[in-house]
C-alpha cells in the first residue's frame, strides 16, 4: 500500500525504482539485524536486555528419598538456573533453602550477588537426609529468606518474588495453609515435582494459573530440562523484547535514508 501510495506521487518511473530497491533493503537490512541479535543473545545465554530483577528463592528437598548422585543433579539444575540470571546488586538475588526434618538457609538474598560465587555456594551444599516438612520449609522462606533484613527489596521497588520448590515426596507437614500465606504475602510460587512427588500437594502449593506454576520430571536425571522451561516460563517478555534492544538507532538511521531518497524522488 505504501509503495503503491508512493509510486502514483513520484516524477518518473526510475525515481519509483530506487525507492522499492532502497525499501527492500530497509527489509533485508533490518532482518538480518535481527537475526544476529538474537543469536547473540542466545548464545550469551542471558543479556542485561532480557532478564528482569527478581528476588528468587530456592526450597530444596534434600530427604532421604534424595539419592546423592539425584541431589548432585539437583545441584547442577540449580547452577543452571543462575546461569539464566542477570545476577546483581541491581539485578537478580538468590537464595537458597534447603529442607529434610530440619531447614537450613544455605545463604540469603544479600549474600552471593554474583554467579560465580552463587554457583560456588551451590556445589558446597550437602543434604540434610531424614523427613520432608515442606510445610516448614515454605515458612522459613516466608519469614525469613523473604524479607528486608535478608537482602529482599522493598514493596516500592516492585521487585518480583519468587520462589521455587523443589520436591519427590509428599509432605509430613500441611503445606495448604503456609503455601496461601506465601502467596498473599506477594510470593510467585512455582512447585517441580519429581519421580514419586505428590501431585495433589504440588497444586496446593503452586500459584495459579497451576498448569504454568506446577511441572514435574520423572527422575532427577532429566531435572535440567526444566531449566529451559523456566527461562520460557519467567524471562519470556525480556527475551522477546532484548533483540530488538539495540535495533533503535538502525531503524533511526535508514529511517532518515529513505526519507532521504523519496525527498529526492518528490523536488
Amino acid at each position: 500500500m505504501v509503495l503503491t501510495l508512493y509510486r502514483s506521487r513520484v516524477s518518473s518511473p526510475q525515481c519509483f525504482v530506487v525507492v522499492v530497491v532502497f525499501f527492500l533493503f530497509f527489509v533485508f537490512f533490518f532482518f538480518l539485524e535481527t537475526l544476529k541479535n538474537r543469536g547473540k543473545h542466545s548464545r550469551d545465554g542471558y543479556s542485561q536486555c532480557r532478564s528482569r530483577p527478581l528476588d528468587l528463592v530456592f526450597i530444596i528437598d534434600s530427604s532421604r528419598s534424595v539419592r546423592p548422585g539425584e541431589f548432585e543433579k539437583v545441584k547442577i539444575f540449580l547452577a543452571d538456573m543462575v546461569d539464566t540470571l542477570d545476577v546483581g546488586p541491581d539485578a537478580t538475588r538468590v537464595a537458597m533453602v534447603n529442607y529434610a526434618s530440619t531447614v537450613k538457609i544455605e545463604f540469603l538474598l544479600k549474600d552471593h550477588l554474583n554467579q560465580l560465587d552463587m554457583k560456588q555456594a551451590i556445589s558446597r551444599i550437602e543434604p540434610l537426609a531424614t523427613g520432608t516438612m515442606t510445610g516448614l520449609a515454605i515458612k522459613t522462606a516466608m519469614n525469613e529468606a523473604f524479607t528486608e533484613q535478608s537482602g529482599a527489596r522493598p514493596r516500592s521497588r516492585n521487585i518480583s518474588k519468587v520462589a521455587i520448590i523443589v520436591t519427590d515426596g509428599r509432605p509430613q507437614d500441611q503445606v495448604e495453609e503456609v503455601s496461601a500465606a506465601a502467596r498473599a504475602s506477594g510470593i510467585e510460587i512455582y512447585a517441580v515435582g519429581v519421580d514419586r512427588a505428590d501431585m495433589r500437594s504440588l497444586q496446593l502449593m503452586a500459584s495459579i494459573p497451576l498448569d504454568e506454576h506446577v511441572f514435574y520430571v520423572e527422575t532427577y536425571g532429566v531435572i535440567e530440562k526444566l531449566t529451559s522451561k523456566f527461562r520460557e516460563t519467567l524471562f519470556q517478555w525480556f527475551e522477546q523484547l532484548s533483540f530488538c534492544c539495540n535495533c533503535e538507532s538502525q531503524i533511526m538511521f535508514l529511517s532518515c535514508c529513505l526519507m532521504f531518497v523519496l525527498s529526492c524522488c518528490f523536488f
